[in-house]
């Protein structure tokens, strides 16, 4: 189950693109290393060096937009961001990151870098530092479900084998 997820805030504004998150000059391979290697490069240079498995990006509006690439929830996903908490997501990077097994949850979240939060997803909260909680967008069964099976792809295969 993915459910809850405790980590560290990593914390970002509005209208952070996808080329931020994995810049294209990293697109034509297919290694995952390379993707986390260079996560949040465009913004954040030193993130992916940084960055610990279990680590929580909370930005501000319209995160992940841009171009679709797929590679952009690929990169936080195998550079260890267990969740992404955003005021609103792009549609295109939204449904990506259901499909690749990246938890996310819209909620409007107030906090620093150097708290720690525990997201509900079931619930559709979120609690910064043990004290305040935010109350965001409830997953739907379906799209939980394809989260815990780890993505669209493993999700299908477990269907299919049914």
């Amino acid at each position: 189950m993915i459910n809850p997820i405790i980590g560290r805030i990593w914390k970002f504004g509005d209208n952070i693109d996808t080329d931020v998150i994995i810049p294209g000059k990293y697109l034509r391979t297919k290694n995952m290393e390379v993707f986390a290697a260079h996560a949040m490069e465009g913004i954040d240079p030193e993130f992916a060096k940084r960055v610990k498995q279990g680590d929580i990006i909370v930005a501000g509006t319209n995160f992940g937009c841009g171009s679709s690439r797929e590679q952009a929830p690929l990169a936080l996903k195998y550079a260890g961001v267990a969740c992404v908490i955003a005021k609103s997501f792009a549609r295109i990077f939204f449904r990506n990151a259901i499909n690749v097994g990246l938890p996310l949850m819209e909620a409007d979240v107030e906090c620093q870098d150097v708290c720690e939060v525990r997201v509900d997803l079931l619930k559709g909260e979120v609690e910064v530092s043990g004290k305040n909680i935010f109350k965001g967008n409830k997953l739907p069964d379906f799209l939980l479900e394809i989260l815990t099976d780890g993505g669209l792809v493993a999700h299908r295969k477990k269907v299919q084998s049914k």
